[in-house]
């Protein structure tokens, strides 16, 4: 029992991976301890074997091998998240004495206060161990913690979780583990709504192991949510510079133990939390921060950088399981444009909103409907499959027109702001011809529900086109073609501000001064609206949004107002 007890360890200490499946070793060795005492066990499953060994076989001199191949049978179950069959383990391997240390106070672990009291029996001599019990028994107690702390922060039980890694961190184990620990109960911290608290545990993760760079990642999260840009653009630059020279690599652990911890403890969410991300997904998010806060020759420079990172072989890098920080490519395409035209940087927008237009101009039906068949789909089960898959096909055409006619419209704005009037108004009549691909038919709740965020960007694009196009005929002297842009604008999004001040201005040029007037103090009266509660629009009409805003609301009030005071004194005349 104790060269198995060695032998098992040895062949664990040489995979370095971690533990998986069942230790057949162990299971061979409990049938054979049975055989030798005269009974079976063949038909058992594992936890059987153990009760039916530990409950039966009473040689003196089996007990201490016994009790150590326990522990490893435990370290195997640890592996597997069987935290009720690791306890019901060392409740049979506990005597008398054990239990009454073990006796578990009100706050405190049982699994881990049974682990603490467990003892190896006495045993007269032994042959050498390549890993003492009491070393693996220290690591056994710190991976039960750290599981278990997991399993509460992924449970959202953030005091308790807090409890058991900050014990975990009391324990036995490598600086690589320890920075792990430390980067978990940074993250508890930040999901209890403790900023600093997290900051404390994040950067005592990097004094322990600089190369701990997902809590890197986490120090630059916390520090968005704290609104403190310059740090947070700190330690993306930072972790990008880390990334580039010194990619991650699986690090060895110590050399000295032959069980670790690390071999012990693999759950989804620790692997979630300690994703290293790629260069270009950090690349991304320094330049999305920048254009965000109007960095723009900044934001300009990592886009460009980014697009560069594209040629290569990005998507073969970057996750595509919903975790990574990227948007679609087109999204950032865009963005990059939008970054280029705040820039001044008008052809080079350009340029960039045509690899959009021609990436997805294949990808867009003809005739694009939506409409309330999906829910009649929905009242059975292959209907509600079949209904699922038509939904996220059409996802995916409306996401592809609001790309492609984003782009036109981007080079809307670029073209008008060269002063290229008649190509801007090309570019815009594009746009518009593209979203009247789009035919929405039924108003089924679900349906609205399941394509509102997409319907949405795409009637805001169409907004902002027809006030860019509304625009450029007003500098070209059209003004009747610019009145008839505003009224569908208002039509679309009634009350929008821009519209409503572009449309009094049309009419004041077209000296329908009375209509301007009256359309002036009825949109001066009404209230802004619901603004605040709408759904966030995507970054890349960020940029539209600011362009499409009217320019000269002082002067036309003045004139109106100027107006108003004549025609009254006209009156009382």
């Amino acid at each position: 029992l104790t060269v198995l007890y060695n032998s098992l360890l040895c062949a664990v200490g040489a995979s370095e991976s971690a533990i998986k499946g069942e230790a057949e070793g162990i299971r061979q060795g409990l049938l054979r301890v049975l055989e030798a005492c005269g009974a079976c066990g063949q038909d058992l499953g594992t936890e059987e074997l153990w009760e039916k060994v530990l409950q039966e076989v009473t040689v003196e001199k089996l007990q201490a091998p016994l009790h150590r191949l326990g522990a490893l049978q435990a370290a195997w179950w640890l592996a597997a998240s069987q935290l009720g069959s690791v306890a019901g383990l060392f409740q049979l391997l506990s005597t008398a004495e054990d239990s009454g240390r073990a006796h578990c106070s009100e706050g405190q672990n049982k699994l881990l206060s049974m682990i603490k009291a467990w003892r190896v029996p006495p045993e007269v001599r032994s042959l050498p161990l390549v890993q003492s019990t009491k070393d693996l028994k220290e690591i056994l107690c710190t991976a039960a913690a750290f599981l278990q702390g997991l399993q509460e922060l992924e449970a959202g039980n953030f005091p308790t979780a807090l409890s058991l890694l900050q014990e975990a961190a009391g324990g036995f184990c490598s600086k690589k583990i320890l920075a792990q620990i430390y980067t978990c109960l940074g993250c508890c911290a930040q999901r209890m709504g403790k900023p600093q608290t997290a900051l404390q545990h994040l950067k005592r993760a990097l004094q322990v192991d600089f190369q701990c760079l997902p809590a890197l990642s986490h120090v630059a999260a916390v520090y968005h949510e704290l609104g403190k840009m310059d740090v947070e653009l700190e330690a993306l630059t930072l972790l990008y510079e880390a990334l580039r020279k010194n990619p991650p690599a699986a690090a060895s652990s110590s050399p000295y133990f032959l069980m670790q911890t690390e071999l012990l403890v693999h759950t989804p969410l620790l692997t979630s939390l300690l994703r290293h991300r790629h260069p270009s997904e950090v690349k991304y998010l320094l330049a999305q921060r920048c254009l965000q806060d109007g960095r723009v020759a900044d934001a300009v420079e990592h886009y460009l950088d980014f697009l560069s990172l594209l040629q290569e072989g990005l998507q073969q890098q970057v996750p595509l399981d919903g975790s990574s920080a990227l948007p679609r490519i087109p999204e950032v395409f865009l963005e990059a444009a939008s970054a280029l035209e705040q820039a001044g940087r008008y052809q080079d927008a350009i340029i960039v909103c045509e690899e959009v237009i021609s990436r997805t101009t294949d990808l867009i039906p003809r005739v694009l409907r939506v409409e309330e068949r999906l829910e009649q789909l929905e009242s059975s089960l292959p209907g509600a499959e079949l209904a699922s898959g038509l939904l996220s096909q059409k996802k995916e055409s409306l996401c592809c027109v609001a790309w492609r006619a984003a782009g036109y419209l981007h080079q809307g704005w670029a073209w008008a702001k060269l002063g290229e009037s008649k190509e801007a108004i090309t570019q815009f009549s594009r746009c518009l011809s593209d979203l009247l691909r789009v035919q929405l038919h039924g108003s089924g709740v679900k349906q609205t529900e399941d394509l509102q965020p997409e319907v949405e960007v795409l009637q805001k694009i169409r907004l902002l086109s027809l006030v860019g196009r509304g625009v450029q005929f007003l500098e070209l002297g059209k003004h009747k073609e610019a009145l008839l842009d505003f009224q569908h604008s208002l039509q679309i999004s009634p009350g929008d501000p821009a519209a409503a001040s572009y449309l009094v201005q049309a009419l004041w040029k077209l000296n329908r001064k009375q209509e301007a007037a009256a359309q002036w103090q009825k949109f001066s009266q009404s209230s802004p609206g619901e603004e605040g509660q709408a759904r966030p629009l995507p970054l890349y009409l960020a940029s539209c949004l600011e362009q499409a805003m009217f320019p000269h609301s002082e002067p036309l009030a003045r004139s109106i107002q100027d107006y108003l005071k004549a025609a009254a004194q006209d009156t009382s005349g």
